[in-house]
């Protein structure tokens, strides 16, 4: 199905789409400051964006944070996080957009633009299983 096309900021507060990554497969995972299972998660996507991310695939990490990037940024340096660029919808409203059931949702998107797979909860993205998923959809 595809996904609306949603609007947020990036790091410097430019607004940005999820148009802006056509052509690429994404996982876009909305995570929020506040969210224990978000802190547990984050290093494995930043882990991730590290070994997979390329011209083909990206990971999207979108804080939902209504406290405003400064403090989704400290929450990104606290967690030793440092390959995932800063994302974030200050209206917290795009979890209810994409029908995220609660956080993290991490959603897998096509190159089209499509959801292909969705996970409500933590995961190990850059486990075995998590890569071998991703990668079976960037061919």
């Amino acid at each position: 199905e595809a996904l609306p096309d949603i609007a947020f900021n990036d790091g410097a507060g430019k607004p940005t789409t999820l148009k802006a990554w056509k052509g690429k497969v994404v996982l876009l995972n909305f995570w929020a400051t506040w969210c224990g299972p978000c802190r547990k998660e984050m290093p494995s996507l930043d882990r991730l964006k590290r070994e997979l991310g390329s011209d083909k695939f990206d990971v999207v990490a979108l804080s939902l944070d209504r406290n405003g990037a400064d403090r989704a940024r400290k929450f990104l340096k606290d967690t030793k996080v440092d390959a995932l660029a800063l994302y974030n919808d200050p209206t917290a409203r795009l979890g209810t957009a994409l029908k995220a059931a609660g956080m993290p949702t991490t959603i897998l998107i096509d190159k089209e633009g499509r959801e292909i797979g969705r996970l409500t909860g933590p995961a190990e993205w850059d486990s075995e299983d998590a890569r071998k998923l991703i990668s079976a959809h960037l061919n």
